[in-house]
């Protein structure tokens, strides 16, 4: 095993499963929560938040690609797994072979699942996706009528399930989601003699936390699993206690002083204006920190905000840390999450980078090592 990077991605499994239960308490026990752990469980771990969130409860998980599927699958996890971009000819194999949910919205895809379940003598069960206006995957509402005849044909297929998505459901003071719902509601209302069992959902994150009356049979949390909100005023808006769950780290290289007037990192774009000290930290854009951020950046060091001084580099950033009394190589600087009494949240470095948290947490993940552990977990209310 060779020497680990200084940068880490610190998960902590206890808030996910607190977050998980806070989902739980809100939503109730009638309404059945499908974790999303696509995309790495957004950075944090596929495996590791998975296995998290099935200790706390969860049975329903859902992935972008039938890969993420297999591999939930070997490490052990059960129940349902719902494959949410759907399956091509050779995915509809390995999605018969690993027992996932698929998605479909093509006649390609379920002909070819079709195929593969009449050959591994089984009955595989599929969700619809229909398209109410996110403009992205799914059928057009006018197509639905047609898709639903002609899965009747396949005796080998069964609905198991209709699904939509909203694209505006965190926009506040907006009536979209509404309207759209409503369009949900009358195509559901056309095919009652579908089948009974299907499961109905298009309940994200924000969703769930505005409109208890579209929770449907299951929620969709994703980005709150995680400790984040959808969007900044729902953070006040919302009855959920979320923790967040992913800590940025790294130590500090270098601890030098410069006299007044250096000029820092390429370009000199910063020039000291007076004798300072900077703390070099091996993480830069390569490490998902974007360089973008350069002059708006902050991390804590000794529980305080130091400014990233100068242009940000593919491996380096320095911090000034004038003001901070004893900062030395060997130290930990915290880029998101706390130190001390103090925190730097996701959402805040969202803005420096003029992205969404989302972007922040995938991008931290994806580039960065995982170590996991287990803070002290809280008392969650009974679900009543």
């Amino acid at each position: 095993m060779g020497t680990p990077s200084w940068n880490r991605v610190e998960v902590d499994r206890a808030a996910l499963r607190h977050n998980f239960r806070q989902v739980r308490h809100l939503v109730g026990p009638a309404v059945d929560i499908l974790a999303v752990v696509k995309a790495d469980a957004y950075g944090h771990g596929l495996i590791p938040a998975s296995q998290a969130f099935a200790e706390a409860g969860a049975t329903s998980f859902g992935v972008a690609e039938v890969e993420e599927g297999v591999q939930l699958r070997q490490a052990g996890i059960t129940g349902q797994i719902v494959v949410m971009l759907g399956v091509d000819r050779q995915g509809a194999e390995e999605a018969v072979a690993h027992d996932l949910t698929p998605v479909v919205y093509t006649l390609e895809a379920m002909e070819a699942l079709a195929a593969c379940a009449a050959k591994a003598g089984c009955r595989k069960g599929v969700q619809i996706k229909v398209d109410v206006g996110m403009g992205r995957l799914g059928l057009l509402p006018r197509e639905l009528e047609s898709f639903l005849a002609a899965l009747r044909r396949f005796p080998n297929l069964f609905l198991a399930g209709i699904a939509s998505h909203f694209p505006k459901a965190d926009a506040e003071g907006d009536a979209t989601t509404e309207e759209q719902y409503r369009v949900f509601q009358e195509l559901l209302a056309g095919i009652q003699s579908a089948g009974d069992g299907r499961i109905i959902h298009i309940a994200n994150s924000a969703t769930l936390m505005r409109y208890p009356q579209m929770r449907c049979d299951l929620v969709r949390p994703g980005i709150s699993l995680y400790g984040c909100y959808p969007a900044d005023w729902l953070q006040k808006a919302s009855s959920l206690d979320l923790r967040p769950v992913m800590r940025f780290a790294t130590t500090v290289l270098q601890v030098k002083e410069v006299p007044a007037g250096q000029g820092v990192s390429y370009g000199h774009r910063y020039v000291t204006e007076r004798p300072a000290k900077l703390a070099v930290l091996p993480v830069g854009y390569d490490d998902g920190y974007l360089r973008r951020m350069t002059g708006k950046a902050e991390v804590l060091l000794a529980g305080q905000r130091a400014p990233i001084r100068g242009m940000i580099c593919m491996n380096a950033c320095m911090a000034e840390v004038t003001d901070i009394p004893g900062v030395k190589a060997g130290d930990t600087a915290v880029l998101l999450g706390c130190q001390g009494a103090g925190e730097i949240r996701a959402e805040e470095i969202a803005r420096w980078s003029e992205t969404i948290n989302y972007e922040i947490l995938c991008l931290f993940g994806s580039c960065n090592r995982q170590v996991y552990y287990d803070s002290e977990e809280p008392a969650t209310p009974p679900v009543c």
